[in-house]
């Protein structure tokens, strides 16, 4: 298979390098990753107004001053010779569980993949002690990519998540866990320079999800796959609303 590879942690991080090592003895793997860690984006988009600059490290590997969902465009607008058979984002160094999905660039790079109709998933690793130990998802990732492209679709992208461990017990289809950021904060300062700055400081993230959630299959020590729909969807509960009155 062809594939494209980036993520949102950066060019030469670590979950990368070590997914790169799995995929490329069997499969045809390109890397267009940003060139500096671009984590928590989104789906941001510099494309559109701002040139990219794209410096090629090694064959077929190339850097990208864009956000994750950049480099997917122009990895497959501009860089590839062809258009790849499947998009493969991470592996990020922390989960993207439930909630994180919608800030995860990670996640969102996988997502245009989608909307230009290629198999698109995201890879994260979870950690409790902060030991980072890629290789396990990367090859459960290496032995089954077809399968997994498989299971996408235009409107589905997979969203695949893993604790750091030496082996899994296993897979699981799973929904995903709702999170609640609680006690985060913002500090506003001001420097000499006469302007007002902030600092962000995270606080613990509660998270809620039943048995088949992702959040509670990764922590029973399996691999969590999620079939993550690419387009927004509208609420489908207008009938079960009461009338209300709406005004022109």
């Amino acid at each position: 298979m062809r594939i494209l590879l980036t993520n949102d942690d950066g060019f030469s991080s670590q979950g990368l390098r070590v997914l790169y090592r799995h995929l490329s003895p069997q499969h045809d793997v390109w890397i267009v990753a940003p060139d500096r860690n671009r984590s928590a984006v989104s789906h941001c988009l510099t494309v559109l107004t701002v040139p990219q600059q794209i410096q090629q490290v090694e064959p077929r590997q190339f850097q990208c001053s864009g956000s994750p969902v950049d480099c997917v465009i122009c990895g497959i607008k501009a860089v590839l010779p062809v258009q790849p058979d499947i998009v493969i984002s991470g592996i990020n160094r922390g989960g993207n569980i439930g909630t994180d999905v919608l800030y995860s660039g990670t996640c969102a790079a996988a997502r245009q993949a989608a909307l230009y109709g290629i198999p698109g998933i995201a890879v994260s690793l979870e950690s409790s002690d902060n030991n980072w130990n890629y290789d396990a998802l990367a090859d459960f990732i290496g032995k089954n990519t077809a399968v997994l492209a498989s299971l996408c679709s235009r409107d589905i992208f997979l969203n695949i998540n893993g604790m750091s461990a030496g082996s899994y017990h296993g897979w699981k289809i799973t929904t995903l866990s709702y999170r609640s950021y609680l006690e985060d904060s913002v500090r506003l300062f001001q420097v000499p320079d006469g302007c007002t700055y902030t600092v962000f400081k995270g606080g613990r993230i509660q998270t809620v999800g039943n048995d088949d959630s992702d959040f509670s299959v990764i922590q029973n020590g399996m691999i969590s796959i999620s079939r993550v729909y690419t387009q927004p969807q509208c609420a489908d509960d207008i009938h079960n609303i009461d009338v209300v009155k709406i005004s022109l």
